[in-house]
């Protein structure tokens, strides 16, 4: 049912006992999903690792391609494509779902050990990805997350933080008995990039000439992962919040956590191609349905992994060639005859700090998946502006299933603005609007949904396969 936020009614007064234990079971599925995949990589290994579970295979390893196939294509092993193949040629199009599984977090720089000889302490530094309030990620436990890729070809995983009994970081903060003059400067300013750094070990080890505190932080690693110092040019560490995603509310109608924005659209996105995947034999779709999941969206959706790579239209055209109907031109009609959700967040109204939004065009908590016609910024600028003609289907197609929704903008005009991967997909000429997941304290180390709307956005995403 559309929403008028003024007048209309909110999610949850919809929810017979039955379905509010769906709402529920679903959320508590992605509390854990969430809180077991803090990076790219991880979301991508388990995503193919139950899409191999349900019967997908490979692109690389599979020769001939035909409807009713299952697929997956990875690049780098942060990038995931997956496709149910239909009835009908690819160059009349797919259906298709996009979101990223990147988040704003703090990366380890290539040469990060050191020790301050006075505190005979041994920091990490870092440098932050994606937009994010410095000041926040300041005094929170941080765990540690990624892989150290030694000469041999070896790739050592890292998690430490996250595990029962492990030890965590952090990054230290001013006291306000010392902090008058920092308390002067802009926020911007309050905490500076070069200054995030992770303390990171206090004991020296005995017997070191220099440096004790770096040596023995070394040893450690040496000892837990068999790396060395230089190994650390050649690791992809990744600095998140630690611990699990909870529950918030005294009703528990919300779920805090790190990296909603964009895992809670990209985990319902893959949960319904899955969902939609256990077709009927020989009842296969007539449009190929697609679940695209990409990296680097938070840093402009640049390099190898992000949506401006060729990685999509590459994998389309391997379909193609192993389909025996392979053509430059059929790539370019498969594309641009596609139909897609980008699916990414949306900024919650906050009744705190109502002031940036512009109420009737707001996205509300409870209140169902949030469109937005157009992101960017000020004067549209680098946004999509999804065709009306588009949304008036998928809204018939909401309105058939039973599905709550509402439009939005991100906050008043002049306010800022934002941008997602629509406008690069939109660039083939194919029929793209954003829709996902209102969230509150976006790019805050810990950020909020509502269990209602991610159950409505499951809902969307399911009937845009079965009807588009």
């Amino acid at each position: 049912m559309a929403v008028e936020v003024n007048k209309g009614t909110n999610a949850w007064l919809k929810y017979d006992s039955r379905e509010l234990k769906e709402v529920m079971a679903f959320a508590e599925e992605y509390r854990k999903f969430l809180s077991a995949n803090k990076t790219e990589r991880s979301c991508a290994e388990t995503v193919i690792k139950k899409a191999e579970k349900l019967g997908f295979k490979d692109i690389a390893k599979v020769k001939k391609v035909k409807a009713g196939d299952k697929l997956y294509a990875s690049l780098m092993g942060k990038t995931v494509a997956l496709f149910y193949i239909g009835t009908d040629p690819l160059e009349n199009g797919m259906k298709i779902l996009g979101a990223h599984i990147d988040s704003p977090r703090l990366d380890l720089k290539q040469v990060p050990l050191y020790e301050d000889l006075y505190s005979d302490t041994a920091l990490l530094d870092t440098h932050y990805y994606g937009g994010i309030k410095k000041y926040q990620w300041v005094t929170i436990p941080m765990a540690m997350h990624g892989v150290i890729c030694k000469k041999d070809g070896t790739v050592v995983k890292v998690n430490i933080g996250d595990e029962p009994g492990d030890p965590v970081f952090g990054i230290s903060d001013l006291l306000p008995h010392l902090g008058a003059a920092q308390m002067q400067k802009k926020g911007t300013d309050i905490v500076e990039g070069e200054n995030l750094d992770v303390t990171f070990a206090t004991i020296p080890l005995k017997g070191a000439k220099k440096e004790a505190v770096r040596a023995n932080a070394l040893k450690i690693l040496e000892k837990k992962y068999g790396v060395e110092e230089a190994d650390l040019l050649s690791a992809e560490i990744e600095i998140v919040p630690a611990g699990e995603a909870r529950d918030m509310g005294i009703d528990s109608s919300m779920i805090m956590g790190y990296g909603h924005d964009d895992r809670v659209c990209a985990y319902p996105s893959a949960e319904a191609l899955f969902d939609y995947a256990k077709g009927e034999t020989n009842n296969f779709p007539k449009r190929t349905a697609v679940c695209l999941l990409v990296d680097k969206e938070e840093i402009g959706s640049v390099g190898a992994t992000g949506m401006h790579s060729r990685f999509f239209e590459n994998t389309i055209a391997e379909i193609l060639d192993r389909m025996g109907d392979y053509s430059e031109l059929k790539v370019r009609r498969a594309l641009q005859n596609s139909v897609m959700l980008s699916s990414d967040v949306s900024a919650a109204y906050d009744p705190i700090y109502y002031s940036v939004s512009e109420r009737k065009n707001s996205a509300y908590f409870g209140y169902g998946v949030v469109f937005n016609k157009y992101t960017g910024s000020r004067g549209k600028y680098d946004s999509n502006d999804s065709a009306p003609e588009y949304f008036a289907k998928i809204r018939k197609v909401l309105d058939d299933a039973g599905v709550s929704y509402q439009t939005a903008e991100l906050g008043k005009v002049d306010a800022g603005g934002g941008g997602t991967i629509a406008y690069i997909m939109g660039n083939y000429g194919m029929n793209v609007i954003d829709s996902g997941v209102a969230v509150m304290n976006m790019h805050a180390p810990w950020e909020v949904i509502s269990k209602a709307d991610l159950f409505e956005a499951l809902k969307c995403y399911k009937a845009f396969y079965r009807e588009m």
